[in-house]
Parts: structure tokens; sequence; C-alpha cells
């Protein structure tokens, strides 16, 4: 593998491609803001309700990875495949069957409501024609060309908000590798070994500044030229928030676009909580976003054939609305831009539900607690819809519990009506009795069924009665 020494800034060549010397031009902090601007601002409409509301996003992990060899970044920072090697791979990204636009129709087609895009991965190699560094699409692979714009143009022509990954880290850049965490003093960890991320040597502190400037830089090109609505951050583990300077950071996003939002990977400066592969037994406190993958690979892997059905993705998408999240399901293109068919087919076959159900994803509240529908569910912000998830043919009658409310009507969501009856309860301690719901048979759906229940009143729960004594 090739290694460059700490004291090369300039001209620096790593596969053909080359970091720009200099330091990044970056705003500095931004000032308090007095009180009167605070308060206006807190009258203003809250910047996250878009993401709150939108339930389903995209993921697309695209970049030199793509030709399909092995993971994203991953490969040559564990060994598995030499470095000059992994990069070589820049040869074949052509992007030549990209175009955004039909991205932009499958993903509204599947109900998402924003894709988030791989600006930046560990590897270093930029997808927009970033003037601080070689290492990008323009300068140093045959896509020849910003990919970066063409996106959020697409995205945002469709009506999709526009989300960018960008990597804190950097293990392709010179000036990365100079300092350890605090984790590693006094004593260094096993991990600390791995020179694409820590130094081998003597620390070199006035390197990692320079890495900051050019980090800094980065993210104000990203920002000032494509304005995303979100910037979805990875690879902070490495450094403390300290180190990063996180605080400083999120002042520095916010100034540049006060409406921007910024995920959780942030040393706890961000907006929302991202749990990755899997879905949290009980919801994170405030917004959050479950993201996963069709198959078991975030990039294009030509041995990963895993791939997810169409019913378990429904499944994964309900149970977040049932815990007031959203799904940022992750698709990997090919290097010429194309889609994989299968994960085409995947979110084809999504949209078929989503569009179906709209009403029960889309702006909707947190569901019921565990143990009044053995299901997942969603309420309406008017509080006076209940809509619930069944996801098998019944063998009988679908048990609803706990609801005080009388009853107006029970629907399939876009159907027939559904008959129900009421027995047992417990008047004299306020709890009201089973609701029994007979679906039809022909109103299942293959991937989930929603049943639509109406309600006098905002939801009224009974709770488990006191216990007195005898």
């Amino acid at each position: 593998m090739i290694h460059y020494p700490r004291q090369i800034i300039a001209g620096l060549t790593l596969a053909g491609l080359s970091f720009i010397a200099g330091p990044a031009a970056w705003a500095a902090e931004p000032a308090p803001a007095p009180a009167a601007t605070l308060a206006a601002s807190r009258s203003q409409p809250d910047p996250l309700q878009w993401f709150k509301d939108a339930r389903l996003g995209i993921f697309i992990h695209w970049g030199i990875y793509s030709e399909g060899k092995g993971s994203e970044s991953w490969e040559f920072h564990d060994g598995k495949m030499p470095h000059d090697e992994y990069f070589a791979q820049a040869k074949m990204f052509t992007a030549a069957n990209y175009h955004p636009e039909e991205w932009a129709a499958l993903f509204k087609e599947a109900g998402a409501r924003y894709a988030v895009l791989t600006s930046k991965h560990h590897d270093g190699f930029a997808l927009w024609d970033t003037k601080l560094s070689k290492l990008n699409a323009v300068d140093g692979s045959p896509a020849g060309r910003d990919l970066v714009g063409p996106y959020c143009e697409a995205m945002r022509r469709a009506g999709l908000k526009v989300g960018l990954y960008f990597s804190h880290l950097d293990w392709s850049h010179p000036d990365y590798a100079s300092i350890l965490p605090p984790s590693a003093k006094p004593v260094r960890q096993p991990e600390h070994s791995n020179r694409w991320g820590y130094p081998q040597g003597a620390e070199d502190p006035a390197a990692w500044e320079r890495f900051l400037k050019f980090h800094r830089g980065q993210l104000q090109e990203l920002s000032s030229r494509f304005h995303p609505d979100l910037f979805w951050f990875d690879g902070d583990w490495e450094r403390s928030a300290e180190q990063w300077r996180f605080k400083e950071l999120r002042a520095l996003l916010k100034g540049w676009d006060p409406k921007g939002i910024l995920n959780s990977r942030m040393g706890g400066y961000g907006d929302y909580e991202t749990p990755e592969q899997y879905i949290p037994l009980t919801p994170p406190d405030g917004p959050w976003e479950f993201c996963v993958t069709i198959n078991d690979s975030w990039g294009y892997q030509k041995k990963d054939h895993n791939f997810k059905s169409v019913r378990q993705v429904v499944r994964l998408l309900a149970e977040c609305a049932n815990m007031g999240g959203n799904m940022l399901l992750d698709v990997g293109p090919h290097s010429d831009g194309s889609l994989q068919p299968e994960q085409v087919a995947v979110l084809k076959g999504l949209g078929r539900w989503t569009q179906k159900n709209t009403e029960a994803l889309y702006g909707t509240d947190t569901g019921l607690p565990a143990g009044y529908f053995f299901g997942t569910s969603t309420l309406s912000r008017s509080r006076d819809t209940l809509y619930l998830f069944f996801f098998d043919k019944p063998m009988g009658p679908i048990a609803l519990k706990g609801v005080r409310n009388q009853i107006r009507r029970i629907s399939v969501l876009g159907g027939p009506e559904v008959s129900f009856t009421t027995n047992g309860g417990a008047p004299w301690l306020n709890m009201p009795g089973i609701v029994w719901m007979q679906l039809p048979e022909s109103a299942i759906d293959p991937d989930a069924t929603v049943i639509k229940v109406e309600l006098e009143g905002p939801l009224d729960l009974a709770t488990a009665p006191k216990k007195t004594a005898p």
C-alpha cells in the first residue's frame, strides 16, 4: 500500500490525483445573536417539521467503490485491498448512465420525501468539483464533471428535499492521521495502529489544524453552492467532539444556512438521531431516522444478492412510523450511475403500498403504546383517527383494546368498511371493552393492511386501574 509522509502537503499524488496546498477559506464562528433576534427566530416555522413529516428517504451510496469489488472505503482501511488498487477503481467511475431525473422519479414513486447522496465517503473522493483537492469526480475520474449539482436540481424539481452525506474523516488526506484521540492516552489501543486513521509516530497538531481548515472549507463549498436541506454526517468516531470542535462547526453550518438540519453524528450537536441497521425497541428522544440497506451492503457489491422483500421493507417503514421516526432506505448504483434492477423492483413495490396508504404515513404522530393493538399504528395530527397496520392474514377478528372513545367508523384504508363489535369492559373503572374487527379477506394487502379507525373526539386511552387494598 502507498503511504505518504506527513510532511508532504503540496502536490501529493494519490492514485494520479492530488490535494491542493494552502489553507481553505472559511468563516469565523458567528457572534451570539441578540435577544430580539432569538425571540424572532423562535416564532419562525420549525425547520425540522418537513423531516418529522417525511417518513421515508432514500440513501444513495455512490463513489469509486461502486465497481462492486468490495466495500466502500473500508476495503483499503482494513487491508482487504491495496490502497493503489482501491483508487484504481476511479478509472471505471464513468457516470455514463447517470440520470438523476430518473432517480428522482423513482424515489418519488417509492413514496420518499427526501434523498441523501454520498458527496464524500471516508476514502476522500468527492463527487463535486471541489477546489480544495484534485481527489474528485471532475479531476480524478472519467465522469469528468460535477455530479452533486445535477442530483440537487433533479431532486428539487421532483419536490424532494436534498440531503448530502459527508464524512468528517478523510483517510486519504495527508494531514488527517496526525493526532491521537483521548482514548489513546496514556496507552494506545489496538485500533490506533491503523495508519490511515492515526499517526504512527509523533503527533502533529499543526497538521490537524490544516486538516480542520480543509474540512470546513469543503463543507462551506457544499453549503454555499448546493444549499442542502440536510447534512448527513458520518466518520466522527476517530476523534473526540472537542478535537473536531463540533460546537464551533454547528455554529458555522447554521450561520451559512440557518434552515439546514444536521444528523446526530456531530458529537451531540446534531438535530436528530440516526440509528443504523436496527430499529430501536423504544424511540429516541426527539426526531429520529433509521438508516438501512436493501440488501447487506451500502454501496454496490457484486457478491451481495441478499435483498429484502417489499413486504420486509414495508414492515420496517411501518415500525418506524409507529414510533414517530423515518426510514432512510439505501440504494447502491453501479459506477456508471445505473441502479441495481433488484433495488428498483423493491422501490416500485414499496411505492405501490405507500401510494395506497399515504394518509396513514405522512404527517402522522406516534401510534398506540404496546399492548393496545398487536401490530403497529399511527395517529392523525388531529388525534381523532387511528391507523392500524396488520401484517398477516388474520385467523379471526382483530382486537383493539383500551380505547375509550366512541367509534364513528372503521374501514380498510382505501377499501371497504370493516364490521366490528365491542364486548366486555368494566364501566365502574372507566375501562372500555375490546373492539373486535372482522377484516374482509378480499381487502387484505399482500404487504400490510391498514385499518382506519375514526373516533369521536381526540384519542382517549385507558390505563391500568390502580390497585386497591383487599
